[in-house]
């Protein structure tokens, strides 16, 4: 394997819809690893039910997981957080997008800073992200735009990732492997 097919080998995207099971496959897959474990959360807490949800993952990740928040800047922690025997998953592209968006960042420069920061990790790195493009066509124009912006995100970090899965009731099915 050559060194360019071994550094996209460590790159891992996990797809899916929403409830398909993708956060508990990324999980287990990391944890796989004997490596210490690094979960960074995109998520923010806006209201008492999102709260309630990111404490229910916590939970579910248990002691082993070492949990790092950022809403925009992953590329960051990833460079911060990157070792041999460090795993990190990233849980979720989607948020971390929806965030973008808020902030009325530059989307394609901040994606092309998380590519670099993969690019350059020495270590595995899981991302989780919705595959959200198999619905309904949004009725709202911020809808659609968020629709294409992260179909078009996924189809980056597919590219830039050695091994794709999309998960379906629970189930993978492999759509890339290094």
């Amino acid at each position: 394997m050559s060194a360019d097919n071994e550094k996209q080998g460590r790159i891992t995207l996990i797809l899916g819809g929403a409830r398909s099971g993708k956060s508990r496959f990324a999980q287990q897959l990391a944890e796989e690893s004997s490596n210490k474990l690094i979960y960074i959360a995109t998520a923010e807490a806006f209201d008492r039910e999102m709260a309630d949800r990111i404490n229910r993952h916590k939970n579910d990740r248990g002691p082993r997981w070492q949990t790092v928040e950022e809403a925009t800047d992953i590329a960051a922690v990833i460079a911060a957080h990157s070792r041999p025997q460090v795993t990190i998953l990233i849980d979720c592209l989607t948020l971390w997008l929806s965030n973008l968006m808020l902030e009325k960042a530059d989307i394609e420069a901040v994606q092309e800073q998380l590519i670099e920061a993969l690019d350059n990790a020495s270590g595995p790195v899981i991302l989780v992200s919705n595959e959200v493009g198999s619905g309904i066509v949004p009725d709202s124009a911020l809808g659609r735009e968020f629709r294409d912006e992260a179909g078009r995100m996924n189809q980056r970090i597919a590219a830039a990732a050695g091994n794709v899965a999309l998960i379906t009731a629970g189930l993978p099915l492999w759509l890339k492997r290094s």
